[in-house]
C-alpha cells in the first residue's frame, strides 16, 4: 500500500512530523499553498530551561496572501541570530556540532521556500528517513483546486493508497469521498517519546535539531511511529 504524506515546508519542524515522514512511501511538498500568518512555516520553537522561546524568519511584506513558493525573508542577520539562539538553547548538548552543522547546510540556500523545504529533507537523511518516492513541490503536479478535493487528486496522480496526515487535517477532509476513491485515510498517533534534554520540564514540542543535538546517531531510535485509521481518531477527539 503506497503510503502519502503532504505538508507545507516548515522551519526544522518537530520530532512528532518526522514520525510521520518516516512511514512515508511518497512525500510531497505543499509549496503553492498560501501562506497562513502564525504557521509553522517559517518559525519553530527552541527550549531553554525556563520555557520555549520562538526561532522566526522575519518575511519581507509579511507574507500577506503570497504562496509559500513566492515567500522572501527580510534581511539576512536572522542566519546569525538562529545560530546564536539554538547555542544558547543546546550548549550543554553532546552534538550541538552535529546540530549546527545541519543548520549551516540548510541555510546556504538563499531561496527561502527552498531553505524550507531544505529544513524537512536534510534532517531527514541524518536520521535515516528517505520515502522511496518524493515529489519536490506540489506546484510542478499542475494540480488546480482547493481543499481536500485536491488532496485526493495529488493522492491519486502519485498512485497513493493511503494518505496519512496530521491531526489538523480532521476539520476539513472528507473521508468518505477517499473511501469512495478507495484510498484509506490515517492519522499519525505522536508518540511524544522523552530524550535527554537538559535542564527544566521536558517538551517533545521543539525544533528537530533539539532531538538531534542531544541523541546524535540514536535519534532515530526515539521516533516511535503510531498510526490510527480516521475512524478511530474522530471517535477519539470526540471522546
Amino acid at each position: 500500500m503506497t503510503t502519502v504524506v503532504i505538508s507545507q515546508p516548515m522551519l526544522f519542524p518537530w520530532p512528532g512530523f518526522f514520525e510521520q515522514l518516516s512511514l512515508a512511501d511518497v512525500y510531497i511538498h505543499l509549496d503553492d499553498a498560501q501562506f497562513s500568518k502564525g504557521s509553522f512555516t517559517n518559525r519553530i520553537q527552541v527550549k531553554f530551561p525556563d520555557g520555549r522561546r520562538w526561532m522566526t524568519v522575519p518575511l519581507a511584506g509579511k507574507g500577506s496572501f503570497q504562496r509559500i513558493a513566492d515567500l522572501e525573508a527580510q534581511g539576512s542577520d536572522w542566519r546569525r541570530g538562529h545560530r546564536d539562539l539554538l547555542r544558547q538553547s543546546l550548549r550543554d548538548a553532546p552534538y550541538l556540532g552535529e546540530a549546527l552543522t545541519i543548520l549551516d547546510e540548510v541555510y546556504r540556500h538563499d531561496n527561502l521556500c527552498d531553505l524550507l523545504m531544505a529544513s524537512i529533507d536534510i534532517p531527514a537523511r541524518y536520521l535515516g528517513i528517505s520515502p522511496g518516492r518524493t515529489i519536490a513541490r506540489s506546484s510542478g503536479l499542475e494540480i488546480e483546486g482547493s481543499s481536500w478535493p485536491r488532496v485526493l487528486a495529488m493522492v491519486e496522480r502519485v498512485d497513493g493508497k493511503r494518505y496519512l496526515t496530521g491531526h489538523g487535517a480532521a476539520r476539513y477532509l472528507d473521508h468518505e469521498a477517499f473511501n469512495a476513491a478507495d484510498v484509506a485515510v490515517d492519522y499519525i498517533d505522536y508518540s511524544l517519546t522523552p530524550w535527554p534534554q537538559g535542564p527544566g520540564d521536558f517538551t517533545p514540542y521543539v525544533t528537530i535539531l533539539d532531538l538531534i543535538a542531544h541523541t546524535g546517531p540514536q535519534a532515530r531510535d526515539y521516533l516511535k511511529p503510531r498510526i490510527i485509521d480516521w475512524r478511530d481518531f474522530l471517535k477519539r477527539r470526540e471522546g
